[in-house]
């Protein structure tokens, strides 16, 4: 394999469609929450996208089969007639190299085109450190879209702030394919799964594209998630008393010479 390519499973006809992308980065918010939005609409795959430049290792499954590393296009047909179909892509890794992260937004931009797709959504986290309910910051290629965003509960994205990685590399480049995309990105402390943040992004997700999603089903994740974060706040304040109780031993064993 010497290029990024797509191998399609079957053709769609989709109206009015929406892609949304989501790979896994900060908090995995882009990755959870497309993939609790694939299992709820239960979303049918339609393609993968291989390429050299994800990690070099192939994934084990339970049965000691052997795969690529591969990102996957599912597609929703919205029962609402004249509402937007939406096109889901998510996979296991982004881009290890500068190169691949744009061939691979230009690959999926291209896929984007075919499809007649006319609005791109990417999924991200924004590292904050909250205890409240995560915020969700929209960043857009078109005033109307931010707008849009705004109205369903979105913040402007801070004025200067980096979208790193496939989630802002799309925006910049769906303006060659004159496609409208937006970046939702949810607060996320980063440094584990995050999906209260997720939850926070679909809500915004759904109210700006009008479809319908019960996210009830990520009250056991968050749970889970909040348990471990009370456990890795417990460790570093013991690991923290643990260094002030050393060092006030060696204070005590110190020799002045005067």
């Amino acid at each position: 394999m010497k290029e990024t390519y797509i191998k399609e499973l079957q053709q769609i006809h989709p109206v009015n469609p929406v892609l949304i992308e989501g790979l896994p980065g900060l908090g995995l918010v882009g990755k959870i929450a497309m993939r609790y939005l694939i299992k709820q609409l239960k979303a049918q795959k339609i393609a993968y996208l291989y390429s050299p430049h994800f990690p070099y290792f192939v994934i084990v499954n339970k049965k000691g089969n052997v795969r690529l590393l591969r990102g996957t296009f599912y597609f929703w047909k919205n029962p609402q007639e004249d509402a937007n179909d939406l096109i889901l892509f998510t996979g296991d890794s982004q881009s290890q190299t500068i190169e691949g992260q744009y061939e691979i937004a230009d690959c999926l931009l291209e896929y984007a085109e075919k499809n007649h797709v006319h609005t791109l959504v990417t999924i991200g986290g924004y590292r904050m450190e909250t205890n409240d309910k995560p915020k969700v910051f929209v960043a857009a290629t078109s005033k109307a879209t931010i707008e849009k965003s705004v109205a369903a509960g979105a913040s402007l994205s801070v004025s200067g702030s980096p979208i790193v990685g496939t989630a802002g590399l799309i925006l910049g480049l769906s303006r060659f394919k004159k496609i409208d995309a937006l970046c939702l990105l949810g607060e996320t402390r980063g440094y584990i799964p995050d999906p209260l943040s997720a939850k926070s992004v679909l809500e915004i997700l759904k109210n700006t594209f009008n479809f319908d999603v019960d996210l009830a089903g990520l009250t056991d994740e968050i749970v889970r998630a909040e348990k471990m974060v009370a456990r890795l706040q417990a460790i570093e304040v013991k690991r923290a008393s643990q260094a002030e109780e050393i060092k006030k031993e060696d204070e005590k064993k110190t020799t002045y010479i005067s």
